[in-house]
């Protein structure tokens, strides 16, 4: 798979097989595959960096304007354009413009359908993996073109705060489509294969879709076929394929954020300043964020999902050893040790945030049964095994000890 600046970029196409660090192992029938320390891993230290088999920003989000690499989804948007807009104050100007490091005088648009890249590497890498599939040229506010119809569908079925999008299934599509060695692409996405149960991927639809999943999957699989059917990917487009990939990305999807701003504050953070300078730069910092949650809530990032091979095969603990986060603006994720990490030791990352974690066993296993379809069997989890099958919430109300206050401080956490 072609990429911008290749020696960034780690990938690896055959389980057990990714060097370095980590091995890829079958742990048994339930958990099926593990990641595993090859050697001792250090505290902080970077266990890998991937780049997605694919990727794709949400739909929502890119409406609302949040505007992204269409290949590696890096913000578009320099640091003050990105400070300004989710302000709301369009007279904004930021200290530091050097700490931006978006370049757009390095942007560039597709000629035929002016979907926009951040660099000429970018452009050429998804016209070369699915852009000729996907390329609406002409036609990109045509509403009657079936991908602008299968696009409109699902936004109608699938609201903020999204989690999914139907485009990452689509470029999977167009990945084979385009492909000289079909059989190859297809036997590494088959390697992401969900192993759930029918009734279980049904459970991901409703998941995703809410109440009228049944009759919503149906609509979006014709919409699907109408606009991308393939004979090489039949199977995709029959009733249990589409459910079957709906599940694969449901199960195996990672969340991407990508932020000039962000990254114009860690740059702010890394400069040496005397004492009342860097003072006035934090609380600068502070109050923008406090105008931002004022003007846009939650919503600070460029949003997308990918689907990675390795990192894929990281299970999931309630205390975790490494963490995901996408530190270069794009959707290159690294994979950092949060602990010291023995040689043989299973890699694991976790499914929760650290609000989810703190909660109690009950309500960790409700909220991965209900979203990973799986009962959590961590050392944590062990550890806890005789406590109260009572949820965190039910454990407060009994309480004597909780107040409002802490309550509050909980919901502000978890955002």
């Amino acid at each position: 798979m072609a990429a911008p600046s290749g020696d960034m970029f780690s990938f690896c196409s055959e389980p057990g097989k990714v060097g370095g660090l980590v091995e890829v192992r079958f742990i048994d029938k339930v958990k099926g595959r593990g990641l595993f320390a090859k050697k001792a891993i250090c505290k902080g230290e970077n266990i890998f960096i991937e780049r997605p088999l694919v990727s794709a920003q949400f739909l929502w989000n890119a409406l609302y304007k949040y505007r992204a690499c269409e290949y590696c989804l890096r913000s578009l948007e320099t640091a003050e354009e990105n400070a300004r807009r989710l302000s709301g104050n369009a007279s904004l100007l930021l200290p530091h413009p050097e700490q931006c490091s978006i370049r757009p005088e390095l942007h560039q648009a597709c000629p035929r359908c002016q979907v926009m890249y951040c660099s000429t590497e970018c452009r050429r890498a998804a016209l070369e993996q699915y852009h000729q599939v996907l390329c609406l040229g002409q036609s990109r506010d045509d509403l009657e073109h079936p991908l602008n119809k299968l696009q409109e569908a699902w936004r109608s079925m699938h609201y903020p705060p999204e989690t999914a999008s139907i485009m990452l299934m689509a470029r999977m599509v167009a990945i084979v489509k385009q492909a000289q060695d079909k059989g190859h692409w297809l036997s590494i996405f088959s390697q992401l294969c969900s192993r759930t149960a029918s009734e279980q991927e049904e459970q991901i639809a409703h998941k995703l879709l809410g109440e009228k999943f049944q009759g919503q999957l149906e609509s979006l699989r014709n919409l699907f076929t109408a606009a991308l059917y393939d004979d090489h990917l039949s199977r995709w487009f029959s009733p249990e394929g589409f459910r079957s990939l709906f599940a694969l990305v449901g199960t195996n999807g990672q969340g991407i954020g990508t932020s000039s701003l962000s990254q114009w504050v860690h740059g702010c953070d890394a400069l040496e300043l005397p004492v009342q300078p860097r003072e006035q730069l934090d609380a600068y910092i502070d109050q923008l964020y406090k105008d931002i949650e004022t003007e846009t809530g939650d919503f600070l990032n460029c949003e997308g999902s990918g689907l990675f091979l390795l990192q894929s095969s990281c299970n999931h603990s309630c205390f975790p050893n490494a963490e995901a986060s996408f530190p270069d603006n794009n959707f290159l994720l690294h994979l950092t040790a949060l602990s010291d990490i023995t040689a043989g030791e299973e890699i694991c990352i976790s499914y929760l945030d650290c609000c989810q974690r703190e909660r109690s066993r009950h309500s960790r296993h409700k909220i991965l049964r209900e979203n990973y379809l799986f009962v959590c069997s961590c050392p944590k989890c062990h550890s806890q095994a005789d406590d109260p099958d009572v949820t965190s919430e039910e454990e407060e109300e009994e309480g004597d000890g909780e107040t409002e206050g802490d309550d509050l401080e909980d919901e502000m956490t978890d955002v």
